[in-house]
This record gives structure tokens, sequence and C-alpha cells, in this order.
């Protein structure tokens, strides 16, 4: 049985007061429990996902209105578009909901840092193939100019990323350290 009691400690980790945990009511009876984080679409990052989207939606318009040269080139480029603004617009709910929060089994910076270094190096592998197959159609170098414009905004998460993930990790490291007995 202490099994249990374990589990529902660990699941009702809110910086609340202790009544006003699991046993308190219902969800919304709290009024620090919000749905949504007003904070999150302010921030850098938040700003930065929006501006991944707008330009992945704008490549992947300007790929698909135009007469494509190659078909296996745009149709590549369309798949990594969709597939990026899908996942970037995923991790925008998620920290929009607060999910990094509630699903703390999900190392949130990790998963993210993997998502952007991959989907970072499709995207700039599918602009470089759709820039060389343009042959100078205006709908399809626009598509590639755009694509090459998400790449570098998606590096720029990368590093963003990257550093959340290495300051949370050396931090968690350092406060080890400082309690480990000497």
């Amino acid at each position: 049985m202490s099994h249990g009691a374990g589990l529902v400690r660990t699941t009702c980790s809110s910086g609340s007061a202790p009544g006003d945990g699991v046993g308190a009511g219902p969800l919304g009876s709290s009024s620090s429990v919000r749905l949504l984080d007003p904070v999150y679409p302010r921030t850098q990052a938040a700003m930065l996902k929006v501006a991944q989207m707008a330009t992945l939606l704008i490549a992947f318009i300007c790929v698909r209105s135009s007469l494509w040269t190659s078909y296996s080139a745009y149709s590549y480029f369309e798949v990594v578009t969709i597939c990026n603004l899908i996942m970037i617009l995923a991790f925008y709910l998620a920290h929009l909901f607060r999910l990094p929060r509630v699903l703390t089994c999900i190392s949130w910076p990790l998963s993210e840092l993997l998502h952007y270094l991959i989907g970072t190096l499709l995207l700039l592998i599918a602009s470089i193939v759709a820039a060389s197959k343009s042959y100078s159609q205006n709908g399809l170098v626009a598509g590639a100019v755009f694509g090459f414009l998400a790449t570098f905004l998606c590096l720029a998460s990368v590093w963003l990323s990257y550093k959340i993930s290495c300051v949370t990790q050396s931090t968690a490291m350092q406060d080890l350290l400082s309690k480990a007995p000497k």
C-alpha cells in the first residue's frame, strides 16, 4: 500500500498550499490553477516558434502553388516543411498548456533539442534540393528562400534549446555536488 501513496505524492507536484492538492475539489476550483500559460506567448522561444511556423507555412504554400520541375524534390520539401510545422506547433501547444510541468517523465529540453537538430538538418537538405531544382520559377525560388529562412530560425532554436538544456543540466549537477557529503 505504501507504493500507491508514493505514486499519489509524486503526481501532486504543485507549488500550491497543502489544501489545494488532489482532494481539494474540481480542477477549476483553485484560483491558482490555469489551463493556459498567459506569459508563454510573449517569451522569446514562443515568438521564435511562431516565426518558424509562419515561414514554414509560406514555404509550403509557395511550393504547393507552383508548377514543379522535379516531383520527388518538391514532394520531399513539402513533407519536411509540414512535418516540421506540425512538430513545432505541438511543442508550442505543449508549452502553452503547461505540459512540461505535468509530464515530468519526458525530458522536454532534450526532446526539443533532438527535434530541432533532426528537423533543421532535413530542412536544410530539402531547401538546397529545392533551390537547385527550381530553374528560375518564381514560386519555387520563393519556397526555397523561405525554406532557408526557416532553417536559420530553426538553428536559432537549436542554440536556445542547447543553451537551456546545458544550463539545466549543469545547474542540477551543481546542486547535487553542493549537497554531497564532504
